[in-house]
């Protein structure tokens, strides 16, 4: 039998390498490969940039980290993913407003939750959409698209691959006053597949996703997103200036761990982020997608998401979209 003296002084060591096990756990992060999960397909704007930081990411931690593409139900499949799993820094999410912002406005129940069930990182970037149609769509302009739909209520419809690309088209038809038919699609990829071949007439795209079928000619921008002109394509105007006026619409890139991992962990992948966005490759993606840097602590990103919860909720509510 053990000496109740003895049994609290083991109790008690065990507590204290309990309480140093997280520091204990950073000393040695990270010791295999990491896996960075993305919630659209291959090709998606997000898709692109995971797939340079993760090569940045990787040279700084001196193991691979490998994208795992988890697209689908509107982001719900890859953040429930990362919220289950174990809090060790293995698994990791790169994500945007979808699932951390809008998601629970679009939606009556989600299946993780977006603050308590992730431990914030660091704010990426920020950046912009180009309204597009076929090459050989009639709508020359946002003008011609408005008049249209004006013309037949209910007639045109658009493809949308994330929150951001359906409230874009979303807020444009209450700012317009006009009726068009959402067609969902699981990534944006798949949204303009459909569009090239005229299954729909129209949609918002992220940049990065949208600017190689612009400017491989398979599509045609009528307009950006956001309040100013991209560098990528100077001579298309914004929303506003084809006429909407006061219209913007942007979406975010940030990346966040499991709840409950480790503070020293998160601080080196926070300082690996920052690090890589450094890098010529992190700094090219940016130019040529005409996104915004927009580097932060992980206070300053968990502040930042609960700013952008309450405006992506009044923009849907203004929108009129009914929580699913």
């Amino acid at each position: 039998m053990i000496h109740p003296r003895r049994r609290l002084g083991l109790l008690l060591a065990a507590a204290a390498c309990a309480l140093g096990l997280p520091a204990a756990q950073a000393d040695t992060f990270p010791s295999k490969p990491i896996t960075l999960v993305v919630p659209f397909a291959a090709g998606s704007g997000t898709d692109q940039m995971a797939r340079v930081f993760a090569q940045a990411m990787g040279d700084e931690a001196k193991v691979p980290i490998v994208v795992d593409n988890r697209g689908g139900a509107s982001g719900f499949l890859a953040a429930q993913f990362v919220a289950k799993a174990p809090a060790d820094g293995y698994t990791v999410l790169i994500t945007t407003n979808t699932t951390q912002s809008a998601n629970e406005h679009l939606f009556k129940k989600l299946p993780y939750d977006p603050v308590k069930d992730f431990a914030p990182v660091s704010l990426l970037s920020k950046g912009y959409m180009l309204l597009l149609v076929r090459p050989d769509s009639p709508y020359k302009s946002v003008s011609d698209l408005i008049a249209a739909a004006r013309k037949s209520p209910g007639k045109l419809n658009f493809g949308s691959g994330s929150s951001s690309s359906r409230v874009a088209s979303e807020l444009l038809k209450q700012m317009a006053g006009v009726d068009m038919i959402n067609v969902p699609y699981k990534s944006n990829p798949m949204a303009i597949t459909d569009l090239i071949g005229g299954q729909v007439d129209f949609m918002f795209a992220d940049a990065p996703t949208a600017l190689p079928q612009v400017e491989g000619g398979k599509l045609r921008a009528l307009a950006v997103s956001g309040p100013k002109r991209i560098a990528a394509a100077p001579r298309l105007p914004t929303v506003d200036e084809a006429g909407v006026k006061g219209y913007d619409m942007s979406y975010w890139t940030a990346v966040y761990l499991p709840a409950g991992t480790p503070q020293p962990i998160v601080q080196k992948f926070n300082a690996w982020l920052a690090k890589a966005s450094a890098t010529p490759a992190a700094r090219d993606f940016l130019a040529k997608t005409s996104g915004e840097e927009a580097l932060s602590t992980p206070e300053q990103l968990a502040q930042f998401q609960a700013a952008e919860s309450g405006k992506w909720g009044r923009v849907i509510k203004a929108a009129g979209i009914e929580p699913e």
